[in-house]
């Protein structure tokens, strides 16, 4: 028995090194939220915002509402909506944005495949190439900014990336700590944000991953073109 002494201080260490462990990881992970939750307050919509093309992530109204509206001042030569509904037709869109029916008929692309953010990153990088685009304004909610800036950079790193945040109405950015509805969001954004950050870490191509691949069901042709 001398050295069962010995195995009960080892135990407490073990033991006090795993707590210490977990309250470390527990004051990281909320301290990365902080920081998460600035970032987002950081994304603005810039006035001045000019590239080769648009790229709009489905998920809200206003998320193309503004997409068109830049199209319309001329800040890019193509756009592609990107996670389109397979019965969303390009006859609906343009009943439902008459002001814009042009740019439907000359410069917009729909893609109906992506069906999350890593399927976007992978559509997006298609018609990039396909296009040569060497830069791109990336529209969507600021809440959703930092994951589409992670993914397509993931995707596509040689292309320059412009972002360009819709605030929705019902997501109180500025002051999330008193809205709950808005909290959820952040928190689920960013539980989502960290698995892809750990994800890309070890991912050479998203579209060679398994992860793509269980989670991206292709439903239709990757992108629907406009003659142009």
């Amino acid at each position: 028995m001398p050295h069962a002494p010995n195995r009960v201080c080892l135990a407490r260490l073990l033991g006090r090194g795993a707590a210490i462990l977990t309250v470390g990881l527990i004051v990281a992970l909320v301290a990365g939220f902080f920081i998460y939750a600035g970032r987002v307050k950081s994304y603005d919509a810039p006035s001045d915002a000019r590239a080769d093309a648009i790229v709009v992530l489905t998920g809200g109204a206003q998320r193309i509402d503004e997409a068109l509206q830049l199209m319309t001042l001329g800040r890019g030569r193509r756009m592609l909506i990107s996670g389109v509904n397979e019965q969303t037709t390009r006859e609906e869109l343009v009943r439902l944005n008459p002001a814009y029916a042009p740019l439907f008929a000359c410069c917009i692309d729909l893609d109906y495949m992506a069906r999350n953010t890593i399927g976007n990153a992978i559509r997006a990088r298609s018609w990039v190439r396909d296009n040569a685009f060497g830069s791109i304004i990336i529209v969507t909610s600021n809440y959703h900014m930092p994951r589409t800036l992670l993914e397509l950079g993931h995707a596509m790193p040689g292309v320059e990336k412009i972002p360009y945040a819709v605030s929705a109405g019902s997501i109180d950015t500025d002051q999330w700590w008193r809205n709950g509805a808005t909290l959820h969001v952040l928190m689920s954004e960013y539980v989502k944000y960290l698995a892809a950050f750990a994800r890309t870490r070890f991912e050479k191509d998203p579209e060679r991953a398994s992860t793509a691949r269980i989670l991206g069901k292709p439903v239709k042709a990757i992108v629907e073109p406009q003659a142009r």
